[in-house]
């Protein structure tokens, strides 16, 4: 399969994994799933300490390696939550005051070193990131696309729904149309490693793939009002309550958050 970027999640790859394969996270009901995203959410949130996030993480990747999904890409995909944590916690890293790991390096600004607080600082954060991420990806791996949509439909208000799944169905048609269209530049003799010096072309380019854009939603807006559409899309599929068994594990571990958050995190409670 062609795709614009190895760093980049491609959802017909998500969507294939989930409808072809079989594991034990594919049984599980998707509203569990979701739950579940919810408690690592809020556990990312309220935990402060580096071994439960580390624990956190570590029992993240387990779940997805019991799902059977490739390690190898999801250590390519981890490239724009990195950027994103390299971003913000990584100047971060050199104002944490204690003690340095190494010896102060020398910059115009000054000198600069990495504590060992700052570098507990990052690695928290990247606990937090990556967890969460590598979750979402299982989930979204091991549940169908029907079931998604259907999630999707239910979850959101209106219109924010209809935005939704209009978005999550025509991300496919939008990277099979970005694909073409670097397929075609590059068949053309253009070379994507020299944007810079040739901008105005790509600009060009861009401003072509907004108007074609714009004419096709509008064809598109045109024909689903001639087929009756009138604001709200309907879900054929459906999708059932969770188990007794499942719903009582992700209470259960609401719970273990929750009392982890005033027992330890804030103190609220003392025991």
């Amino acid at each position: 399969m062609t795709t614009l970027s190895n760093h980049v999640p491609d959802p017909r790859l998500i969507t294939a994994y989930a409808e072809h394969r079989d594991s034990p996270l594919h049984r599980v009901n998707p509203w569990t799933k979701l739950g579940v995203v919810a408690v690592l959410v809020l556990a990312v949130t309220v935990v402060d300490s580096l071994a439960v996030l580390a624990g956190l993480y570590a029992a993240t990747l387990l779940v997805y390696g019991v799902a059977k999904l490739p390690y190898r890409r999801l250590v390519r995909w981890y490239t724009l939550p990195m950027l994103f944590i390299v971003s913000v916690a990584g100047p971060i890293t050199f104002l944490e005051p204690g003690s340095p790991i190494l010896g102060a390096l020398a910059t115009p600004v000054g000198e600069l070193s990495v504590t060992w607080a700052g570098a507990a600082l990052f690695a928290e954060l990247a606990c937090r990131s990556l967890t969460v991420v590598t979750f979402a990806l299982a989930a979204s791996m091991t549940t169908k696309y029907n079931d998604i949509a259907y999630l999707l439909g239910r979850v959101f208000p209106a219109p924010i729904d209809q935005v939704a799944l209009l978005t999550y169905r025509f991300t496919f048609v939008m990277l099979e149309t970005l694909e073409d269209l670097v397929k075609s530049v590059l068949a053309r003799g253009a070379n994507l490693g020299e944007f810079w010096a040739n901008r105005r072309l790509y600009a060009r380019i861009l401003g072509m793939t907004m108007l074609t854009a714009i004419e096709r939603s509008e064809r598109l807006v045109k024909s689903m009002a001639a087929r009756g559409y009138e604001g709200d899309i309907t879900l054929y599929g459906d999708v059932r309550r969770p188990p007794a068994r499942e719903v009582a594990a992700v209470v259960g571990l609401f719970v273990l958050v929750i009392a982890y958050a005033l027992v330890v995190a804030y103190g609220v409670v003392t025991i």
